[in-house]
């Protein structure tokens, strides 16, 4: 019974530790009821006695303290990674506002910033349109995001700022990512957005500091408050630097690839935005495989990005890399160069971005670069010509073709506009012109034969004399003698006297070696005197700008050049346009002659031969060339009528074709030349009374003793009411297309013949129209020169110049002057 008794007794187990069996109790609250849940458990405050409490508040010696950090779980160490680091931010936040606050306070009032303007640009066109260049600092125009090709965008973006449309100005990822790399060993990266990019190149100066970087984070903030992502990028596309002097994509384009940003193709594309890292150094001009190997990168990324597909990407990986010389290329650029010139000189520098319109033909301007380069190819070399030169302008002076050297990128100096060098014989016009207005004839005899000026004695090119000449046949053989002797005879100071009125501004020295042309002259400004006899007498001022308007469409400046006044008479220019035109014929200018055409021209040829000019005409367009070098190295025999007139002959033949051939003025139209002396009929008999009286073939004729086809000097203009009312209508021409030209209206009752530039013409398509001789036909607007009384001039030279005279009296053959052959 006892044992049972003690196994009826339960033992607890306990949690506690040891305590005594009698000091276990379990309450009726802690027991498990019927539903399986324990009942309310009291707090051990209310279930343990005042005893119990103060015996375990006593600290047990067995019994360790619990170390700190241990308990938590696995989380516990990222637990604390996160909240550190939560900490560490908002002090590094409030470092960098506190930073971006300094800083900020230094820079001026954000109300204040504003987007500096783009320099300048001066787009050139010419006359169908085109864009023959730009020029100023860009080198480009400005051109909205729409407009270029999409390509270009595309690329700047993939290569530049893959997030550019979904960030605030400041890319964290792109920093974070440029940072590892950095870190790591990666190539080294940047990460500034292209609106960072923006700010800096806007405002800040290229210096890499820490005050310059914050400056550039506000003004990034600012300029995505301030304007749309297209803006920023559009901004950012037209004035980024892309090497080789060239500023924005459209001045880029340009100069890399000779087109617009709006005609790229997608490898072109590739190429302009490589060129963002390094712009000098990975430019096509300096290195074409670098900026090559950096265009497949951009291409390879923009794949990535999926803006262009396997198959466009395979064929912009196929085309051959850009190749650009290392600097601007195309004889274009030197008539650019005029234009800037003439553009500041007639509404100064300009403060807005301008669109010069110009009377470039560019489809002569590559007609006259070829026909140089031909020549320069095939014969230079061996004749030790290494440069050539070449205007060619229209009846009004309108240059439609320049050509100032052999290669722009080679050497940018205008040899057809800057370059002053003697004429040589292609002065001689000049002269010959200045005789017959004092009196001369094409058929007036002269003596070819050894002269003494002073201590000057001209000789011929040949050395050799051949006696009694015609006026016209020593024009057309250029015989030095000759026109030595009639520029003595007229007077220098009268020489001088016309080539200025047609056009010669370089200062003239007045002396006996003139009529050579050892004065220096440019090639543009005896070029346009010539067109004075091409265009019947009226003065034809070169000009090449034809229109300046601003980006409102406001005309700044327009060219009227549709009433010049008169500088020759038409006879002179008619016997002048018949001497020149045997020179072609006959003379020395004979490789100039061109088939179906009546042209007319002058060669010339300086001391041992350091320049070869020729300058012609037909009745559309007057052209002169120089051949030579620079250093004024002797060339092996080239004369006016060699390398010169052979490239004329190319290029106009090139030129007038699409043209009917017209004659040269004068021609058919009363003012033909006289017949040569031997046809006109005979005269009487010259008596001894004839001789002492002073009448002796030789002596002054006046105008009644003229044969009667001979063309008379032109009216003078009406003085009265009565005669201007008497006067045809008259018709000012408009210049450029020519709206509005009638051909049926006559000028002085004389018919205007053809209609050049009417709708309809034989001009081929997109040909642009210039003036020949008959639409420049105008009303007598100033008194033409009227000739002297008598030849007078400076001493006379030994030798029959046909009308020698002096200051005084003219002068009248004596029987003294038969006996002695004079």
């Amino acid at each position: 019974m006892a044992a049972r008794g003690r196994s009826d007794k339960r033992v607890e187990p306990s949690f506690e530790g040891s305590r005594p069996s009698d000091d276990f109790r379990l309450d009726a609250d802690e027991r498990v009821v019927g539903n399986g849940r324990p009942g309310k458990r009291p707090s051990r405050a209310e279930s343990e006695d005042p005893d119990e409490r103060s015996e375990r508040a006593r600290p047990s010696r067995n019994k360790k303290a619990p170390q700190r950090g241990q308990g938590g779980g696995f989380f516990a160490p990222l637990r604390r990674l996160v909240y550190w680091c939560f900490v560490l931010g908002i002090w590094g936040g409030i470092a960098v506002g506190g930073l971006l606050l300094y800083y900020g306070a230094k820079m001026p009032a954000a109300s204040t910033w504003a987007i500096p303007d783009r320099p300048p640009n001066m787009k050139i066109t010419a006359v169908d349109g085109s864009v023959v260049a730009n020029r100023g600092s860009t080198g480009g125009e400005a051109l909205a995001l729409e407009e270029m090709s999409p390509y270009l965008p595309q690329a700047v973006i993939a290569i530049e700022d893959r997030r550019f449309y979904s960030h605030f100005g400041v890319d964290p990822f792109g920093l974070a990512r440029a940072l590892v790399n950095n870190l790591t060993g990666q190539p080294i990266q940047g990460g500034s957005t292209i609106t960072q990019q923006l700010a800096k190149n806007l405002f800040l100066s290229p210096d890499r500091t820490f005050e310059r970087k914050i400056q550039e984070v506000l003004l990034s903030f600012w300029l995505e408050h301030k304007f749309t992502k297209d803006q920023i990028l559009a901004m950012y596309l037209n004035r980024v630097f892309f090497g080789s002097n060239a500023y924005g994509v459209e001045a880029a384009s340009r100069r890399y690839f000779n087109k617009s940003a709006r005609d790229v193709n997608l490898g072109e594309a590739a190429t302009l935005a490589g060129l963002l890292k390094a712009p000098s150094r990975l430019s096509p001009a300096r290195d074409p495989k670098a900026a090559e190997a950096r265009a497949q990168v951009v291409l390879g990324t923009m794949r990535e990005e999926g803006y262009v597909t396997d198959s466009d990407l395979k064929t912009a990986m196929s085309q051959p890399p850009a190749k650009a010389k290392s600097y601007w290329t195309g004889a274009q650029h030197y008539a650019a160069d005029m234009v800037v010139d003439e553009v500041k000189s007639l509404i100064g520098e300009p403060k807005v971005d301008v669109t010069v319109e110009t009377t470039l033909d560019m489809r002569l301007e590559a007609a006259a670069e070829k026909s140089l380069n031909d020549v320069l190819k095939k014969e230079g070399g061996k004749l030790n010509a290494s440069q050539a030169a070449l205007v060619s302008v229209d009846a009004t002076g309108a240059i439609r073709a320049l050509v100032g050297g052999r290669d722009y990128a080679t050497s940018q100096f205008n040899r057809a506009v800057k370059a002053k060098r003697q004429p040589g014989s292609a002065f001689k016009p000049f002269v010959y012109a200045a005789a017959l207005e004092a009196g001369a004839r094409p058929d007036s005899m002269v003596n070819d034969t050894p002269v003494k000026i002073g201590n000057w004695s001209p000789e011929n090119f040949d050395e050799k004399y051949r006696g009694p000449v015609t006026l016209a046949s020593a024009f057309a053989q250029s015989l030095n003698t000759v026109a030595a002797q009639l520029a003595m005879q007229v007077g220098p100071d009268k020489v001088v006297s016309l080539a200025h009125r047609l056009g010669i501004d370089s200062d003239i020295q007045a002396n006996a070696s003139i009529a050579l042309g050892t004065s220096e002259v440019s090639l543009v400004e005896l070029t346009s005197a010539y067109a004075s006899f091409m265009n019947g007498g009226y003065k034809a001022t070169p000009h090449i700008v034809k229109r300046i308007i601003d980006p409102d469409g406001k005309v700044l400046y327009e060219a009227d050049y549709a009433n010049p006044p008169r500088v020759l008479s038409e006879p002179v220019a008619a016997t002048m346009n018949g001497m020149m035109n045997r020179v072609i014929n006959e003379g020395t200018g004979k490789a100039a002659r061109i088939d179906g055409w009546q042209a007319a021209g002058k060669s010339g040829t300086t001391q041992s031969f350091r320049d070869a000019l020729f300058v012609g005409y037909t009745s559309i367009m007057t052209t002169g060339i120089w051949f030579g070098n620079d250093d004024g190295a002797f060339m092996k025999k080239v004369t006016g009528g060699g390398l010169p007139a052979k490239a004329w002959k190319e290029y106009m033949t090139s030129a007038m074709r699409g043209y009917t051939p017209t004659p040269l003025f004068g021609t058919g139209r009363g003012l033909d030349l006289p017949p040569p002396a031997a046809a006109q009929p005979d005269s009487p008999s010259t008596t001894i009374g004839d001789i002492i009286s002073g009448i002796l073939p030789g002596g002054r004729r006046t105008q009644d003793e003229l044969p009667a086809d001979y063309p008379p000097a032109p009216r003078p203009p009406a003085q009265d009411s009565a005669s201007i009312e008497r006067e045809p209508a008259r018709v000012r021409p408009v210049y450029g297309d020519n709206q509005g030209y009638d051909n049926r209206q006559t000028y002085d009752n004389r018919p205007v013949y053809g209609d050049r530039g009417r709708r309809g013409d034989v001009i081929p398509p997109g040909d642009v129209p210039v003036r020949d001789y008959r639409q420049y036909r105008g009303p007598y607007d100033s008194p033409a020169p009227v000739p002297p009384g008598a030849i007078r001039g400076g001493p006379v030279p030994p030798g029959d110049v046909g009308v020698a005279g002096s200051r005084d009296q003219p002068r009248q053959t004596t029987l003294f002057d038969l006996i002695m052959g004079q």
